[in-house]
């Protein structure tokens, strides 16, 4: 009996996952999806040309040695890329490209050339004094990769970022855009791109500018009547990091200048950088021919960083600051301040300076007294959207599958661990923690919580997890 597509596609990610990080799995290799098996061809559909572009560079041997066992020595992979999810037709519109891992060598065309230049041709596309330009890319050296923790929230993001760095204008994510919401480190990854160009090619005429200020440059243009000299200026560089051009949304004419300033480097090869703090698709008041070219590169968003990159950011805060707090003070913060990266950063400034001014040490006791400008639940009693936040990103479930009715193993245990707690911390009663993980009924809620204490009391492991769910509980 042959096997299907997606049982060859299977067989192909046990060998993988046995042989890359479970986290580089996750984020290379479950997105991916099997399409056909014609013959020794196996067809497999990834969501984008980035990915596609990731996977050449980074596991084309390892994705080639799987296929081969699966299918042979004659066994081929062909991609299915999604190009644009937003087809009129409601499927995304795919193109096909073949595995360069499948040994067929890419094709180069020549293009003829005539036999003599005359070199007094002025070209026309050259602006006077262009390489005689010193300008300052307005960037802040402490904005760079290494000072960018990466995470979950952000890998794709900072992978985007690392290849246009390392080729600017040369990809296909061109423009970039990383979008998300306030305090997760637009700014930060998008000047550490600038940064890292500049440091790779000095030559390189990189400008980061904040859409409000381009906004009022444009306004001082018209005003002076300099508009030639601000539009030559923007088409001379060859990267532009834009911050925040959901700011364009109302401002019709500089949408305008700016489209035609985008055209022209995106024509000329040269990098665009946006930041927003919406999708593209969601950006209101900007026009339909502006929008498009926003979304003709790659859209990376920055999503809430979770619990570990928010240690791991605290941490490198403090090595770089030179000090050292207890572990536990470290956890609560990270624990407490749970959405905004800049509010994370400052509660450890205001921790710093205590310790320092004050010359003592911050305990647990301290830091909460400190910290209730940042932390809003400090008093509040506990929620059961609390704890089930917190069990799920323990446990590292999405939040809805808890609620849902699945009897996946791992869901189920996080489910009635939540409602235990919830009984134990909370003043809910029974039939309320019931409806709230999904409108089950208190004969349910019984159920879990002597499931939970049986396991507590006859599994070390299933114990550990309580103990330390309930430890962070009480830190909050």
């Amino acid at each position: 009996m042959e096997k299907t597509c997606t049982e060859v596609w299977n067989s192909c990610l046990q060998i993988i996952k046995d042989n890359i990080p479970n986290q580089s799995f996750k984020t290379w290799f479950e997105p991916i999806s099997a399409l056909k098996l014609e013959g020794k061809v196996l067809t497999i559909q990834v969501p984008s040309l980035f990915f596609y572009e990731w996977l050449e560079e980074h596991y084309v041997g390892l994705l080639r040695k799987t296929v081969k066992k699966q299918l042979g020595d004659e066994g081929r992979l062909e991609y299915n890329i999604v190009v644009d999810k937003s087809s009129s037709t409601g499927s995304p519109y795919t193109t096909n490209m073949p595995s360069n891992g499948n040994g067929a060598e890419a094709k180069t065309q020549s293009m003829p050339i005539p036999v003599s230049i005359n070199k007094d041709i002025k070209n026309p596309f050259i602006i006077p004094g262009l390489k005689k330009l010193n300008v300052d890319p307005q960037l802040n050296p402490n904005y760079t990769f290494d000072n960018y923790i990466e995470g979950d929230c952000n890998r794709l993001a900072r992978s985007a970022g690392y290849a246009v760095a390392a080729k600017p204008g040369g990809t296909s994510f061109n423009p970039l855009m990383i979008y998300g919401g306030v305090g997760l480190g637009k700014t930060h990854l998008a000047q550490a791109i600038g940064n890292e160009i500049k440091r790779s090619v000095p030559d390189k005429l990189v400008i980061y500018v904040s859409c409000e200020k381009f906004c009022q440059q444009f306004v001082d243009s018209l005003k002076n009547n300099t508009i030639n000299d601000f539009v030559n200026f923007y088409q001379a560089m060859d990267v532009i990091i834009m911050d925040d051009v959901h700011n364009f949304a109302g401002k019709e004419k500089t949408q305008d200048i700016f489209f035609h300033i985008f055209n022209h480097l995106h024509q000329s090869g040269k990098q665009v950088i946006l930041t927003s703090d919406k999708a593209p698709k969601d950006l209101a008041g900007l026009e339909e021919r502006l929008l498009s070219r926003f979304k003709w590169g790659l859209s990376a968003d920055l999503q809430v960083p979770d619990l570990e990159t928010r240690v791991a950011i605290l941490k490198k805060k403090m090595y770089a600051d030179g000090i050292e707090l207890p572990g536990e003070v470290v956890e609560y913060v990270a624990h407490n301040i749970d959405n905004n990266v800049r509010e994370l950063e400052g509660a450890m400034v205001s921790l710093l300076a205590q310790s320092t001014l004050n010359k003592k040490d911050i305990d647990l006791a301290l830091a909460k007294q400190m910290l209730k400008n940042f932390i809003k639940n400090t008093s509040k009693e506990i929620s059961m959207e609390y704890i089930q936040k917190l069990v799920c990103e323990y446990f590292e479930v999405p939040v809805d599958m808890v609620k849902s009715q699945t009897r996946k193993r791992e869901i189920v245990q996080a489910r009635q661990i939540s409602m235990y707690l919830s009984k134990s911390h909370t003043k809910s009663s029974l039939k309320t923690i019931g409806a709230f993980f999904g409108g089950r009924d208190h004969s349910t809620v019984i159920y879990a919580c002597q499931t939970v204490e049986d396991l507590i009391e006859t599994d070390k492991k299933f114990k550990a997890y309580v103990n330390d769910i309930q430890k962070k509980l009480k830190m909050s």
